[in-house]
């Protein structure tokens, strides 16, 4: 079982990135929040967890324990396979699971893209008494975007002819300036004057 990775970011892909450790580079299913927050060639500690399929081994990678544990009782519910699993974590922190399965708010896994009204209700009956939410915790159904701002702006820039790479580090760029901006138009908007003094989409070989 490889439980974690401290290694060098070699690429970063919308929900994957390659970090190389002694030589070899290890591809690591992660959320697009968590690879908007790494850069190539930086050094990373990731919590990992592998699954073995009999025609597939896949690395899923998290940015603490506490995403992993989620992640590994998402995994334990009847019809929420890995994929679904970190589908939740991409639209929903640790701490907003718990507040959802705490509150009896099935709701607010209905907002996540994948997760049906039947395998909603089974995470927060099976995740019940397994999860705590911590106190203060705002209310998990108001806080759950269906999908990130970073996602829908990263795919319209693609359709729009930008490499993903470009189009990844100019989100990344006006992130760095604008931590807090969840409106999609907006972050689209800045994307796109960002991209408008390089070389056009267009005109590209």
């Amino acid at each position: 079982m490889i439980s974690s990775l401290r290694g060098t970011v070699l690429t970063i892909g919308g929900n994957s990135i390659v970090v190389e450790v002694g030589g070899i580079g290890y591809s690591v299913a992660v959320t697009p929040q968590h690879a908007l927050g790494l850069r190539n060639g930086a050094e990373v500690l990731i919590f990992t967890t592998l699954i073995v399929r009999d025609d597939d081994l896949s690395l899923f990678g998290f940015q603490d324990v506490d995403e992993l544990r989620v992640f590994d009782l998402l995994r334990g519910v009847t019809g929420v396979g890995p994929k679904s699993a970190l589908g939740v974590l991409s639209a929903m922190t640790p701490a907003q699971v718990a507040v959802a399965v705490t509150g009896e708010d099935d709701a607010a896994f209905r907002k996540v893209s994948g997760i049906g009204p039947k395998t909603a209700k089974l995470i927060v009956v099976s995740l019940a008494g397994k999860l705590v939410a911590p106190a203060g915790a705002p209310n998990a159904a108001s806080a759950v975007p269906v999908v990130t701002a970073a996602q829908d702006v990263l795919v319209a820039l693609i359709g729009l002819g930008w490499p993903e790479k470009t189009a990844q580090q100019t989100i990344d760029d006006v992130l760095a300036e604008r931590p807090d901006e969840r409106n999609t138009q907006a972050l689209l908007r800045a994307s796109l004057a960002l991209l408008g003094p390089r070389q056009g989409a267009g005109s590209r070989a």
